[in-house]
Order: C-alpha cells, then structure tokens, then sequence
C-alpha cells in the first residue's frame, strides 16, 4: 500500500514516516522544497489552493494530511484568520479533491484539540461528541478544514478520518516545550510550583502509531477520533520530567495560582499564562476502542527523550 504523508519532514511527519515504513507501507514524502532532504520526496511547493498533487498522489491509496500553518505564538499577518484559512482550509480541499481524481480512498486529517477549546473543568475531559468551540483564528481555520473535507468527500469513494491531538512531545520538539526546556536549562526560577492542573500530551511516537491505524482500519471512515496518552501532567510534573531528562534542577516556586493569572492580566500574558496553569484533558478511549490503537511508548519516556535530545543538543546555551 501507498501512503503520501504531507509536511513530511516536520516534527511529527519525520516519526509517521519511519512508523509507516517499519509498519510494511510504501512511503511518500510531501514537502515544501527538497533542498537540503537526503530522503526521497516530492516537492509541491506551499500549500494553496493552487498547489498542484498529482505527482505525489501517483499511484497512492492513503493520505495522511500534516502539512498546515501552525498556531504562531506572535501572529504579524493582517489577517490571521484569511491567512490561516488559505493554507488550512482552501489548500486542504484541493488536496482532498485532486485525491478523489487520483483514486485514493483514505485520508487521515490531522487537525487540533484546539478545536474543542483551551480549557478544561476538573473530571470533564474533551470528548468525541463536544461542541466545538475554538477560540482563535487557528483553531477555528482547522475547523472550517474539517467541515469542508466532509462536504468535498461527500458521496465518493475517499473516506475522510479527523484526528485531533493536544501537545505532541519526542525528540526534536520545538514551540513553547522548547523554550521551556531552555529556561529550565538556564536554571530560571519558575513561579509555578502551587499548581494542581492537568494538561493532556500525545508523544509522537504514540501520535505516529494512531494516524496509522486510522489509515488502516475500514471503521474509522467518516470518524472523528480525540488523541492522547492516557497520562495527564501536571505543569510542575512536566517541569521535574524535562529537568531530569536536562540533568538540572527543577527550579519552582510555590506562587498562588490567583496571583500568576492576575499578572497575566496586567503583563498582557493572558493567554500564555491560561496555558501553563489551566488544565486540558483529552479522554482518547474511542480511539483505543475503534482503531485498536495501542501506545508504543509511555509519556514519561517521551518527555524524557525530548529533554535529553534537547540537552544533546547544547539547548538554551
């Protein structure tokens, strides 16, 4: 069988890849430009509307759809959501359209938990049947890619699969974890020891297993299926992991949580405050029962590996 995995030499593309390989499937490599990739692939260019597949849906049956603009911690387009909706939603349906022509029959859409919403009560986690409620332009463009996938799939022969995942971490992770991973290693106090929350996270090893048993499994079509470790963690419990894994001291100071969220306030830090001392749970159960989806690694092991890849490195120096 033949897989395109688009945004292959991403993050979480590079682990689906070799998942996918070692798994007994043919892989193709969608990428924006082969410059500088040792491994086969195809370059499509940015993704558009406009972009053009058909090379890279030669002869295959399954898609998994990485490729995206991300969620961006300091946004500069004038238009964020216009932005976000050009590569996420237009170039997603022209994918999808331009893989009916071609034949294939499965498409695994990898959109966000961000989708359900950022925040969690205690013992209420994200669950299958949730209304949506996103709450920035991202979030709210992987949406819009979703509902138009279902619309474009509509009465042919490609069967659309939606997974949504929280933070995924391994080796090689980049984003907020990273610049975690760089105050801890520069030994900087941080105020957060006080907190109780729970945060959800998908290793990517984990993450790599379930995309493929949705490309696999016939009764995942037309499905939406939540992603994560059965592991919740704490911030202060991620901090100590990723310490250990960096060889330094988990540096927390006990501040009381009323007091960070009222800083966040006046520091204009709302949002990025809210994403360390709020919770986020992911309950993945459908998942594990329809794909039969069984984790090949554990949270505490893929936290550790990131941190030590990450110290490897010389990180934060």
């Amino acid at each position: 069988m033949r897989l395109l995995v688009t945004g292959a030499n991403g993050f979480v593309g590079t682990g689906v890849c070799a998942a996918a390989e070692a798994a007994g499937w043919e892989v193709v490599r969608a990428v924006r430009s082969v410059a500088g990739i040792v491994e086969p692939a195809v370059a499509v260019g940015n993704i558009t509307a406009g972009t053009d597949w058909s090379r890279a849906l030669t002869g295959v049956h399954c898609v998994i759809h990485l490729a995206a603009r991300a969620h961006v911690l300091h946004e500069t387009a004038v238009d964020p959501l216009a932005t976000f909706r050009e590569v996420n939603v237009a170039g997603t349906v022209a994918l999808a359209r331009q893989a009916m022509r071609a034949g294939v029959t499965r498409l695994v859409y990898v959109s966000s938990i961000k989708v359900n919403g950022e925040e969690t009560r205690p013992g209420a986690p994200y669950r299958e049947p949730d209304r949506p409620a996103p709450q920035d332009a991202y979030a709210r463009s992987k949406l819009e890619a979703e509902q138009s996938l279902a619309e474009a799939a509509a009465g042919s022969a490609l069967t659309v699969v939606v997974v949504r995942p929280p933070l995924v971490i391994g080796p090689g992770v980049g984003g907020n974890l990273e610049r975690l991973m760089r105050v801890i290693r520069r030994g900087v106090p941080l105020p957060l020891g006080a907190l109780d929350n729970r945060r959800s996270l998908i290793t990517r090893g984990n993450l790599a297993a379930l995309l493929i048993a949705a490309a696999r499994e016939p009764l995942a079509g037309g499905e939406l299926f939540l992603a994560a470790d059965s592991l919740s963690l704490s911030t202060p419990a991620l901090i100590r992991l990723l310490a250990r894994g960096l060889g330094r001291p988990a540096r927390l100071v006990a501040v009381p949580p009323g007091f960070l969220s009222a800083a966040g306030r006046v520091l204009g830090k709302r949002p990025v405050i809210a994403r360390l001392t709020g919770s986020l749970e992911v309950d993945a159960e459908k998942s594990r029962r329809t794909l039969g989806w069984v984790p090949v690694e554990s949270l505490e092991d893929g936290v550790m590996q990131a941190a030590r890849w990450y110290a490897a490195q010389g990180g934060g120096w």
